[in-house]
C-alpha cells in the first residue's frame, strides 16, 4: 500500500511551468499562502480523494523536502490510498472505512489517527474533511484540517487507566436511558466494551434480584427530585460472579431543567468482604473478650482520651456512655493498691516505657476484683504518648491461687509428719517443696534443697540413667511411675528407697504439680540379696548333689553318661541318644536342656513314632490356612515352637523319607518351610534326637538316610540297660516306693527281702519303666506298711518265651495300637471326616475300623462329651 516520497524533479518543473493560466497560479498560490498562514495541518485532496496539496505545518511535520509536489499542490494523479502508509498501522482499517463512505456519499467525514512525523513518531489528530463544489454541485476537490489531539488522548488513557487501576467507571444518565459507559464499567459488569451503553431494562436485569426494587426506586427519585445520591448495590455478572458496585452520582441541571445525571461507579467487591470480615473479626474479639474477660485500650496522655471496648467497661462496671478519666480510674483502684498505682502510670506516661501492674479494684457493691494490666507505649515524650493495651479479670485465678497455697501450706503441714520422704516438684521438676524428714535425710534446708540446680545430686551414680528414663517417660506421658533407687545421706552413705512419682492435675487436665514420695527398702533390699546368696548357694548345693533330678543311680555306667551330658550340655552341638525302650532318655535329653545355656526357653518333645505320616510336616514344620483340607486357620509347627530352645525327637528312626529330607535342611540352614507356603522361616533350635533301633541298619535297608545320621550323631550317646546297671535297681526301688507312696497316702517301713531278691535277679526287658509299672503296681494293690511283690509278675517260664518272630510280631502290633489310639485321642473318637482319625493315619476308614476290632481297641473311650 505504501507509495514512496520520492518523485521525479524534472518532471515537476514541467508540470510547474506548463501548468494553469498565470491568473490561475495566482489564485492558487494565494490559496496555499492562506492555508499556510492557518494554524492547524490544512490538506486539499481532488475529487478521487488522492492528496494534492499540504500546507506547511504538515509538511514540516512529515518531514517532506521544501520542492515536495504535496508543497505546491500539484496533482500526481496517485490513488486516494497511496499515502495511507503515513497514519499507524493500527489505524489503516477505520480510517479507510471513513474515507470510502466519504467518497462513496460525497458527504463530509472525520475520524481520529495516528501520523508519523518525520522524526518516527506518532502523534494523535482528529481530521475532518468536506467537499468543494462549484454553484452546479460539480465536485472541485475535498479540503480538510487536521487537529493536534495527542494531549487529549493522552488524558483519555491516563482517565481510563486510573479508573481501571481504581475499578472505577464513570456514566451519564438521563431519562431516555444511559448516554455514556466508559471501558471499566463494561468490565466491572462482565460486558463486551465494543457494544452500546445497557438500556435502563438491560442496567435493572444486571443487578442482584434482592437489589433490584432498591435501584429501581433510587433511579426514579434522583430523575424526579434531582439529587445526589450515594448508595451500594450488588450485580450478577453473566459468569455468575456478584460484584459490589458503589454509586455515586449528581445531576446536571441547565436552564432549571435536568440535563443529565453524571457520576461514578466503584466496584467495592474486596472492601465488602474485608469490611465483613473485619466486622466478623471484631464480633470474634469482642466474644473472646467476654469469654477470657480481657478488655482492650487506648489512652492518649497529653489529652487524657480513652479508648474501652465493652469488656473493658464490663470490668470496671463503668457505662457504656460514659467518659472515661484518670482520676475516675484511679478512685475505682483499691485503696490500699492506689498510690502504687498511680506510681506506676506517672513513671510511664513521662517515660514512654511500656509497663505490666496488677493491682484490686473496690467496685460500688463492696466487692473486691484483681485485675491485670498490659500495655504498650506508642510514640515520644517528645511527640506525645499513647498506650494501647489489655486489662484482664483474673479474680477467679488469684482466688484460686489462694486456696491452693493455702491448700499447700496444710498439705505441706501433714507431709512433715509423713514416715517417708516427700519432694513436691513442678510441671517441668522445678523444685517446690521438701518434707521434713526429707531434709533431715540429706542434711539440709529447704533453701538450699530449692536451689540445688544438679538433677541427680542425691542419687546414686548407677541409678541415674533409670531415674532418668522412668521420670522422662512419666513427664511425656504425664502417668504416675515407680522404681527403686538410692538416695544419698547427710553422712555420705547410700540407701535403697521405693520411689513413687504421682502427677497432680488441674480442671483443664494440665499437671500443676509431681509428688515424689520415697520410703526406705534398705533392709528388705539387705534380706534380699541374703536370700539370693543363700539361693545360690543353695543352688549350687541341689547341683552338687542331684544335678540331674529324676536320673536316679549311681553305677559306673549311669556315671559315664552323666559325665557326657555335663561336657555336651554346654555346647549346641546335635545329640543322638541310643538306647531299649525304657531306659530314660527323655530324661537325659531334659538335663541336656536344663544344663545348657537354652535353660529358660522352650523344651519341646515329639514323639515321632506317634505322628501319622501324613501330618508329620504338618506337626513338625507347621502349615498356612488352606493349604490341606482341615486346614482351617495358620498353625505353628514344633520347631517354631521350640525356636530359641530345645527340640526332642523320640523315635527319629520312625521319620518318613520326606521328613528326613525336611530335617536334614533345618540341620544344615537353620530354617524351615510351612506346608502351603514357599517362603523359609529362620529357627534357631538345639536338635536332641533318640531311638532304640539300629540306625545303621536302618541305612543299609534303604530306610534312613545316611546323610541325616551323620548330621544327627554329632555327640551320641548310649543309655545303659536296667542289668548293665544292677547296682542301681535298689535305689531306684526306693526312690519310686516313695514317690509312689506319698502319691497315694502310703507309708512303707520296710521292704521285703525276698522281693529285693527277685528284683535283682529279674532281666528287666522293660528296663526302668517296667520297674516303675510294677512298683506303682504293687504299691496300688498293698495293704500293709511292709513292700512286697507278686512273684509271678515277674517269673517268665520256658513256654512264655515266644520265638523271635512272635516277638517282632507283638512289637509291631503294640506299636500300630498305640499310633491308632494316639490318632482317636486327637480326633476325639472320630473315625471318618475330615478332622477323622481315618483321615490323620491316611487310611480308608474301612480298614481303620478292622485295625480297631482286631487290636481290641475301645473307641468309644476317646469320645468327648459336652453337657
Amino acid at each position: 500500500m505504501a507509495v514512496n516520497l520520492q518523485w521525479d524533479a524534472d518532471r515537476f518543473h514541467d508540470i510547474n511551468g506548463d501548468g494553469a493560466s498565470g491568473e490561475q497560479a495566482s489564485i492558487e498560490a494565494q490559496l496555499r499562502t492562506t492555508a499556510n498562514l492557518i494554524p492547524g495541518h490544512v490538506w486539499y485532496a481532488n475529487p478521487a480523494g488522492a492528496l494534492v496539496f499540504v500546507n506547511v505545518r504538515i509538511a514540516d511535520y512529515l518531514g517532506l523536502p521544501n520542492d515536495h509536489p504535496l508543497r505546491f499542490g500539484i496533482d500526481l494523479g496517485a490513488e486516494w490510498d497511496s499515502h495511507i502508509h503515513m497514519l499507524h498501522p493500527e489505524d489503516h482499517e477505520e480510517t479507510r472505512r471513513v474515507w470510502s463512505t466519504c467518497l462513496r456519499t460525497g458527504n463530509g467525514g472525520e475520524v481520529a489517527f495516528r501520523v508519523r512525523s518525520g522524526e518516527g513518531g506518532y502523534r494523535w489528530f482528529l481530521s475532518r474533511a468536506d467537499p468543494l463544489r462549484t454553484s452546479d454541485g460539480t465536485l472541485v476537490c475535498w479540503v480538510g484540517i487536521n487537529l493536534d489531539i495527542e494531549e487529549r488522548k493522552q488524558a483519555e488513557f491516563y482517565l481510563a487507566e486510573g479508573q481501571r487501576l481504581a475499578h472505577t467507571g464513570s456514566w451519564a444518565f438521563s431519562a431516555a436511558g444511559f448516554d455514556y459507559w466508559s471501558l471499566e464499567l463494561f468490565r466491572i459488569h462482565g460486558l463486551d466494551p465494543s457494544g452500546n451503553a445497557p438500556t435502563k431494562e438491560q442496567y435493572l436485569a444486571l443487578v442482584h434480584p434482592e437489589d433490584r426494587e432498591f435501584v429501581e426506586q433510587q433511579i426514579q427519585e434522583m430523575l424526579t427530585s434531582h439529587r445526589t445520591f450515594d448508595f451500594t448495590k450488588r450485580i450478577v455478572r453473566s459468569d455468575g460472579q456478584i460484584r459490589s458496585v458503589r454509586c455515586v452520582g449528581a445531576p446536571s441541571i441547565e436552564n432549571g431543567k435536568l440535563k443529565q445525571i453524571v457520576g461514578i461507579a466503584i466496584d467495592v467487591t474486596e472492601h465488602e468482604i474485608l469490611t465483613q470480615e473485619l466486622q466478623r473479626r471484631e464480633m470474634h474479639l469482642a466474644e473472646a473478650q467476654a469469654l477470657s474477660h480481657t478488655g482492650s485500650f487506648g489512652w492518649n496522655v497529653s489529652t487524657d482520651e480513652h479508648f474501652w471496648s465493652d469488656e473493658t467497661f464490663r470490668i470496671f462496671e463503668f457505662p457504656r456512655s460514659c467518659n472515661i478519666t484518670l482520676p475516675m480510674i484511679l478512685e475505682r483502684v483499691h485503696p490500699q493498691d492506689r498510690l502504687l498505682a498511680q506510681t506506676v502510670i506517672e513513671r510511664a506516661s513521662k517515660t514512654g516505657e511500656d509497663f505490666e501492674h496488677e493491682y484490686r479494684l473496690l467496685m460500688p457493691n463492696g466487692v473486691t476484683k484483681h485485675i491485670q494490666v498490659r500495655s504498650h507505649a506508642l510514640g515520644q515524650p517528645s511527640t506525645g504518648i499513647e498506650f494501647v493495651g489489655a486489662v484482664s479479670d483474673i479474680t477467679e485465678r488469684r482466688e484460686a491461687e489462694q486456696r491452693l497455697q493455702q491448700q499447700e501450706t496444710e498439705l505441706r503441714q501433714m507431709l512433715d509428719f509423713a514416715p517417708q520422704l516427700v519432694a513436691v516438684y513442678g510441671p517441668k521438676r522445678e523444685r517446690l517443696y521438701a518434707n521434713r524428714i526429707a531434709l533431715d535425710y540429706a542434711g539440709i534446708c529447704l533453701e538450699e534443697w530449692q536451689r540445688t540446680t544438679q538433677r541427680f545430686a542425691f542419687v546414686h551414680p548407677d541409678d541415674r540413667a533409670r531415674e532418668e528414663d522412668y521420670f522422662n517417660r512419666a513427664l511425656s506421658a504425664g502417668s504416675s511411675f515407680e522404681l527403686e533407687l538410692r538416695l544419698r545421706g547427710a553422712d555420705g552413705t547410700y540407701r535403697w528407697f521405693l520411689a513413687r512419682s504421682n502427677p497432680v492435675r488441674d480442671d483443664e487436665g494440665q499437671v500443676r504439680r509431681w509428688y515424689v514420695t520415697c520410703t526406705d527398702i534398705e533392709e528388705r533390699k539387705r534380706a534380699e540379696e541374703n536370700l539370693k546368696r543363700e539361693n545360690f548357694a543353695l543352688r549350687e548345693e541341689l547341683n552338687q548333689a542331684s544335678m540331674f533330678e529324676e536320673i536316679v543311680g549311681s553305677s559306673e555306667p549311669l556315671r559315664k553318661v552323666l559325665s557326657q551330658v555335663s561336657k555336651v550340655a554346654l555346647s549346641d552341638s546335635t545329640v543322638l541318644i541310643l538306647g531299649q525302650t525304657g531306659t530314660g532318655k527323655e530324661l537325659i535329653a531334659r538335663a541336656i536342656h536344663k544344663r545348657s545355656k537354652r535353660a529358660g526357653r522352650p523344651f519341646i518333645g515329639v514323639n515321632c513314632a506317634a505322628i501319622p505320616t501324613s501330618l508329620a510336616a504338618s506337626e513338625l514344620f507347621g502349615h498356612e490356612k488352606g493349604s490341606f483340607t482341615g486346614a482351617t486357620q495358620h498353625r505353628l509347627g514344633r520347631f517354631e515352637a521350640a525356636n530359641g530352645g530345645t527340640i526332642f525327637l523320640d523315635e527319629v528312626g520312625d521319620l518318613p523319607p520326606d521328613i528326613q529330607i525336611a530335617l536334614l535342611r533345618v540341620l544344615q540352614e537353620r530354617e524351615i518351610e510351612r506346608v502351603g507356603s514357599d517362603k523359609p522361616v529362620p529357627v534357631d533350635v538345639r536338635v536332641l534326637a533318640a531311638t532304640h533301633r539300629d540306625l545303621d541298619n536302618l541305612v543299609s535297608q534303604g530306610k534312613f538316610r545316611q546323610d541325616l545320621l551323620y548330621r544327627l550323631n554329632v555327640v551320641p550317646i548310649s543309655m545303659p540297660s536296667l542289668r548293665e546297671r544292677a547296682t542301681d535297681i535298689p535305689i531306684l526301688v526306693e526312690y519310686f516306693i516313695a514317690r509312689f507312696g506319698k502319691k497315694m497316702g502310703k507309708k512303707f517301713q520296710t521292704i521285703e527281702k525276698k522281693t529285693l531278691k527277685i528284683m535283682r535277679e529279674y532281666e528287666w526287658p522293660g528296663n526302668v519303666r517296667e520297674l516303675q509299672n510294677v512298683i506303682e503296681r504293687a504299691v496300688t494293690l498293698s495293704e500293709s506298711d511292709t513292700f512286697a511283690v507278686d512273684e509271678s509278675w515277674l517269673k517268665r517260664g520256658p513256654s512264655e518265651v515266644p520265638p523271635a518272630s512272635v516277638a517282632l510280631n507283638g512289637v509291631l502290633l503294640a506299636h500300630e495300637k498305640e499310633v491308632i489310639e494316639a490318632a482317636l485321642a486327637r480326633s476325639h473318637g472320630r473315625i471318618s471326616g475330615p478332622t477323622g482319625a481315618a483321615t490323620k493315619l491316611g487310611i480308608p476308614d474301612s480298614t481303620l475300623e478292622a485295625k480297631i476290632k482286631r487290636l481290641g481297641i475301645d473307641k468309644y473311650r476317646f469320645k468327648s462329651h459336652i453337657g
